[in-house]
């Protein structure tokens, strides 16, 4: 492997490269106390909803200079580090406080209390399995935390303890309980890009594996299904070519390789291309599964009108520059001086901020994709109906 290759797939594993941003009008999330029919939330993912996975499992922390689990993380909610990407809550965390269940515990957690809900999500997650990676060339460890799949089976191990001792998973007692929570899916597909074109595949070359990203994400959400689960929200994929780690790791000098924003138009293209896919197979699910409720989560729509008017969401900077790292230049982003580093620093006001280190957003953020989630308009359709 390139050596460059190699430092850059290190630096990328510290953060998580596969960011997502949706927001919405509406009221404030996250004060507490909210009510709602679920009983429970189970979330699966990559760093966006990692409550503490990529700590927890030693041989996945291996892998990591874990510098989300150092200062100034956590700084804004929690007043330490959490392993959270963030300065403090992320969007499940609004959820879960929305909707009037506790926070979720890392699934890996020992001694944890699951019933109300658990996070699967860790650093660094792939749609793809790692055997699937490694069979075209980029199967490089950093992208071997916990795959969709692997996910699944973690939480069907913890079925016995969330539906009740002797309760089979697929039984009729657990399908019950699970059909009274909410189920968050995803977003996948961001690493399994970042495995491609960060170890040498062309941006087109990554593009043929979408459709096989896609499938897989179908399938979890059918696995999941079988298991009993009725109200499932399925995020697509986010406009990356907006984030400082692919400008500043893979820039380009041609000046029509980017938008007029700056961002760089072959990722956002690949984006557009898997959420239009995406929504055809999750139609598709809808009608082979007219009980379920299958939600999908419209990311790339909001965070262009960030990218575009910042100040009219309350931001004083755009999606791009971070509010925490050492690494000063347009985007204040450099692989060997991340937030976490030493000599990192944050921003004064990271609510004015949107991106919290130029991959994972700030809480500010996530609370507005929180709202957009529960009531709309980028959740089709919202959580939260009016009948609820």
């Amino acid at each position: 492997m390139d050596p460059r290759a190699r430092a850059l797939g290190g630096a990328v594993g510290l953060l998580l490269v596969s960011c997502f941003l949706l927001a919405g009008g509406g009221g404030v999330v996250g004060a507490g106390a909210g009510h709602s029919r679920f009983e429970a939330l189970f979330n699966f993912g990559d760093s966006l909803g990692d409550t503490g996975n990529i700590c927890v499992n030693k041989s996945a922390a291996d892998n990591f200079m874990l510098t989300f689990a150092q200062p100034p993380y956590g700084m804004t909610y929690f007043g330490h580090p959490t392993c959270r990407c963030s300065d403090g809550r992320l969007v499940v965390d609004f959820l879960a406080q929305e909707l009037g269940l506790p926070l979720l515990p890392p699934s890996k957690q020992d001694g944890a209390d699951f019933r109300r809900g658990a996070s699967m999500a860790i650093v660094a997650a792939t749609a793809l399995d790692f055997e699937f990676l490694k069979s075209i060339g980029v199967g490089y460890p950093v992208w071997n935390n916990g795959a969709m799949n692997v996910q699944i089976q973690w939480f069907r191990d913890l079925l016995p303890s969330i539906c009740g001792a002797g309760a089979p998973p697929g039984g009729q007692r657990c399908k019950d309980y699970l059909a009274r929570s909410l189920f968050l899916f995803g977003p996948f597909g961001g690493n399994d890009y970042n495995a491609m074109v960060l170890f040498g595949l062309t941006m087109d070359h990554a593009r043929n594996y979408t459709p096989n990203i896609v499938d897989t994400v179908a399938s979890g959400v059918e696995q999941l299904i079988q298991l009993g689960a009725v109200d499932i929200v399925v995020p697509g994929a986010l406009p990356a070519g907006c984030f400082a780690i692919y400008l500043t790791s893979l820039p380009s000098d041609n000046p029509a390789d980017y938008d007029e924003y700056g961002c760089l138009k072959a990722f956002n293209e690949l984006s557009v291309y898997q959420n239009s896919l995406l929504q055809g197979r999750l139609a598709g699910l809808r009608a082979r599964y007219p009980s379920a409720r299958i939600v999908y989560a419209d990311y790339y729509t909001h965070i262009d009108r960030l990218v575009r008017s910042p100040a009219r969401f309350g931001f004083s900077t755009g999606a791009v520059p971070a509010c925490c790292g050492a690494g000063g230049g347009k985007y204040n982003f450099e692989l060997d001086a991340l937030c976490g580093m030493k000599g990192a620093t944050a921003c004064r006001e990271p609510s004015t901020h949107e991106s919290w280190d130029g991959v994972h957003f700030t809480e500010a953020v996530n609370r507005l994709v929180a709202e957009g989630w529960l009531r709309g308009p980028y959740c089709h359709p919202p959580i939260v109906t009016h009948d609820q």
